[in-house]
């Protein structure tokens, strides 16, 4: 059995098993990608095109727009298919690539919320020295570790996954593959797995978490910091909810999910811009350029 992979494809059963719902969900989450869309290229364009670049605040949130566009590219599109679909399925390679690149987006920006803490960490505690110490070099090695480290989280998941057998059942209760519904599926004992599952993802998901909201309020910054707190809360509390319970409880993963895969990357452009007065104003700065180009 355990030897055995005869499963070649999965069956997705959706976020809910009603299809007017389902149908009535499709136009929504097709709304919300194309927010997630406008918003985070608004904000890539704005900051591109502008001195904002210049700023390495700045330069960590044009990376993070970037995930957030990547990661819900990875998962929404799909989801959205198959709300309008009767039959929900996906490939073992197809499930296998989507795992390790949801994955990959999702810990590259768990990283970069690091950087910003630290950034604004910097420029609170050492103003003075804040240009050297936060120098474009060491910002580049920064988003260049955060890669490195999502990569490594990714790809330990993915190993992981891929020495698992699944010769019986193939629904997958849930509407992206993920390490959990998937181990539920597996025919063999995951307990080993499980462990570290919840040492790979809920644990350093957990202690990150800490480490940023405490550093926050241990240094008294909540107001110059409550746009990164906002995403930091929107998007590791779901995730702790989610990845730091064994797989075996019955909770709704799925339904929480929505929180970081939809609702986080459409809501951190609007997050960012509605209290910083800075980006507003290159915001129309860079607007009327385009619009002046075009006119000529």
């Amino acid at each position: 059995m355990e030897n055995q992979k005869n499963v070649t494809e999965f069956i997705f059963l959706g976020l809910w098993r009603n299809q007017k719902i389902e149908q009535l969900s499709f136009f929504l989450f097709l709304r919300c990608y194309l927010a997630v869309l406008m918003g985070n290229v608004t904000i890539l364009l704005t900051i591109t095109c502008s001195h904002l670049m210049e700023q390495p605040m700045y330069y960590f949130l044009c990376h993070l727009s970037l995930m957030d566009l990547c990661y819900t590219s990875s998962v929404v599109p799909r989801l959205i298919r198959d709300l309008a679909a009767a039959r929900k399925s996906i490939s073992y390679h197809e499930c296998m690539t989507q795992l390790f690149a949801a994955h990959l987006m999702a810990g590259v920006e768990i990283f970069i919320l690091v950087c910003m803490a630290l950034d604004r960490y910097v420029a609170i505690v050492k103003p003075l020295h804040y240009t050297v110490i936060m120098n474009r070099k060491r910002c580049r090695i920064l988003i260049g570790t955060a890669w490195g480290l999502g990569f490594c989280h990714s790809i330990t998941l993915l190993l992981m996954v891929l020495s698992l057998p699944f010769c019986g059942p193939n629904q997958i209760d849930h509407y992206i593959c993920d390490v959990k519904p998937l181990l539920k599926l597996a025919c063999k004992d995951v307990r080993v797995v499980n462990i570290l599952l919840t040492a790979n993802s809920g644990m350093v998901v957990v202690v990150i978490f800490l480490v940023l909201v405490s550093s926050a309020g241990c240094r008294k910054a909540l107001s110059t910091c409550s746009s990164h707190v906002t995403v930091v809360v929107l998007f590791f509390v779901p995730c702790i909810y989610i990845y730091a319970l064994p797989a075996g409880d019955q909770n709704m993963d799925k339904e929480i999910s929505v929180f970081y895969t939809v609702i986080a990357p459409m809501l951190n452009p609007l997050i960012y811009t509605l209290r910083n007065m800075e980006m507003k104003i290159s915001m129309r700065k860079v607007w009327s350029q385009m619009l002046h180009c075009k006119l000529r």
